[in-house]
């Protein structure tokens, strides 16, 4: 089976509807990040579930920033953009984020399927998951960092000329597997990795779903002393649905992309976008959900106000 993707040079045009997506991805997390920030320096604390938020959005800007800059830069007509230790950085650093992306999401249905789950029974697992979060954090970055050595090992700069067999040619970079064994391997691996993590994080979520609406109409159960647990648990529900949908329109992509000699690179472009549309736009959905984040961007924008309006009547 040929397994090499040969993709024809890059269009402006496709790698142009890119850039925007880009520029308010990292925006929207770089905002997140921000607020988060200010929450911990003015409140001196972080609820349970705020440090997995950050830690997402921190693992969304690594994907838009390592991936997708080099990729909009083609816009430019720059070529040879990276020389081979600039591949095997940019591909290495995009894998695990992308990886800890995924990871992430499914530690943070997880951990709220359990902080929700009624009766004695977890009730020592919910004290310990405080002090749960940042060991997980390290097992998560060094699993996925040791996943992902074979892009240290087997990414290269393009080279003229034609792309060997086993290649998975990226656009600005190629990733040589060299044998169909290692090829193999690797995508057994990574495929295994993430249909398990995604499996678990919709059968946590199917389970936070359950809760949900088993406990919809005791008002006292929910309105009143799990409201604030209910509007995270739903914030997850959703933000589990939106990578899920975009995953599974990456995989499609991806599948054909491997069953094909030939692939054009809108095909490619588009499934840069669809694998980036997670990054994007998450953060823009907890910041319209999460009170806390949305109260640090209204109050510096009322400040920015304030400030011009003085400047202003300055004058």
């Amino acid at each position: 089976m040929q397994y090499t993707s040969m993709l024809a040079s890059s269009s402006d045009q496709p790698a142009c509807r890119n850039l925007p997506q880009t520029a308010m991805g990292i925006l929207g997390n770089a905002v997140v990040l921000l607020a988060y920030a200010n929450v911990l320096y003015t409140e001196g604390k972080l609820l349970n579930v705020d440090p997995i938020l950050c830690h997402l959005a921190f693992a969304n800007l690594m994907i838009l920033t390592i991936r997708c800059v080099p990729q909009t830069m083609t816009v430019f007509g720059l070529s040879d953009l990276l020389s081979d230790a600039g591949c095997k950085l940019v591909l290495y650093g995009y894998r695990v984020g992308r990886a800890l992306s995924i990871c992430i999401t499914c530690a943070l249905s997880v951990f709220q399927a359990v902080t929700i789950a009624p009766g004695p029974r977890l009730s020592r697992l919910k004290f310990c998951l405080p002090s749960l979060v940042l060991p997980t954090f390290a097992a998560l970055w060094f699993l996925n960092m040791v996943i992902y050595v074979p892009a240290l090992l087997y990414s290269t700069a393009p080279r003229n000329g034609t792309v060997p067999a086993f290649t998975l040619n990226l656009g600005f970079c190629l990733m040589d597997f060299r044998d169909n064994m290692l090829y193999i391997i690797q995508g057994v691996i990574v495929s295994g990795r993430d249909f398990s993590v995604v499996a678990l994080m919709l059968v946590s979520s199917g389970y936070i779903l359950l809760l949900l609406h088993r406990h919809s109409r005791q008002v006292r159960g929910i309105h009143r002393s799990r409201s604030a647990e209910t509007r995270a648990a739903k914030t997850v529900v959703t933000l589990v649905v939106l990578y899920v949908f975009f995953f599974g329109i990456d995989n499609v992509i991806w599948i054909y992309m491997l069953t094909e000699s030939k692939v054009s690179p809108v095909v490619a472009d588009m499934r840069v976008f669809c694998s980036s549309c997670y990054a994007f736009l998450s953060p823009y959905f907890i910041i319209s959900s999460n009170k806390k984040v949305k109260a640090r961007i209204l109050c510096v924008a009322e400040r920015d106000q304030a400030a011009s309006a003085d400047a202003q009547e300055s004058k």
